[in-house]
């Protein structure tokens, strides 16, 4: 049984991808991860940190450690924001935090440099289509509802809404994020928007995995970045600002840089 497995379902397609690209050396991955932005003025080196820190390690006795490969919940205690910002963060999102409800956890997340300042880099990523068009649905809401749940539903409708009038007096378009519909896109850009807002500058990427075989065939399979670029605009269209893409958006004084960007990430699930 190899490494991808400890992922447990998320054992094919994008998430043992996003593993394989932070597995390694730090300067490695460093140089990796500063590739696939490609802006000049964004750096990530060897001194920065990054979750996931790669793939699991197995122990000795056969076990394995999957802690390194988990993925980074931003309003929990973690090693790429001050606690201050990361509990800021947790008072925006939620109403109640009893029970340690889950917030939007990142592919990839990563300290970096743009233009001197400290920032981050948010990686979501796609392999094939039907990630893609789960996306496209509203926030869940199970029944029985608790009343911390339906307290937290709320809040979480008013923080993306919040961000939806920011992101339209920064850039002028129409932004049509929201709780209820493209609820992964739409929290997407609200946490971005939330952190630039509080000074921490954000490059987030929209990652699309090419000739992902190992989960997706024909239709389903992204085959260049030209054919990603294009799949990602026709999923944003009337959600966000489509104009944002690869432009420096000024919130507050702190840069919010939203791209576009394909790789070819070769990956067997049967590798050790």
């Amino acid at each position: 049984m190899g490494w991808a497995n400890q992922l447990g379902k998320d054992s094919r397609g994008s998430r043992p991808r996003c593993v394989l690209l932070v597995d390694g050396g730090k300067e490695e991955v460093a140089g990796r991860l500063t590739r696939l932005v490609g802006v000049d003025g964004v750096t990530v080196t060897g001194d920065d940190i990054w979750m996931p820190g790669g793939k699991p390690v197995q122990r000795e006795d056969g076990s394995w450690d999957a802690t390194v490969a988990e993925e980074v919940e931003l309003d929990k205690p973690n090693d790429l924001l001050p606690l201050g910002i990361s509990e800021r963060l947790g008072n925006w999102w939620l109403a109640v935090s009893e029970n340690d409800p889950r917030t939007p956890n990142w592919d990839i997340a990563s300290t970096c440099t743009v233009r001197g300042r400290k920032a981050l880099l948010l990686v979501e990523a796609k392999a094939h289509w039907n990630e893609v068009a789960r996306s496209s649905k509203g926030k869940r809401l199970g029944k029985p509802a608790s009343n911390g749940t339906l307290k937290n539903h709320e809040k979480i409708g008013e923080a993306i809404g919040e961000a939806a009038v920011g992101l339209r007096t920064v850039t002028g378009g129409r932004w049509g994020i929201s709780r209820d519909s493209h609820y992964q896109l739409s929290n997407r850009f609200a946490w971005s928007w939330k952190l630039a807002s509080l000074g921490v500058p954000v490059v987030l990427v929209y990652l699309g995995f090419l000739y992902a075989t190992d989960i997706a065939k024909g239709g389903n399979l992204f085959h260049s970045e030209a054919h990603w670029e294009r799949v990602v605009r026709g999923h944003c269209e009337g959600v966000i600002d489509n104009g944002c893409w690869e432009s420096w958006l000024d919130v507050d004084g702190a840069p919010l840089i939203p791209l576009i960007r394909a790789l070819d990430q070769p990956f067997r699930n049967d590798e050790n």
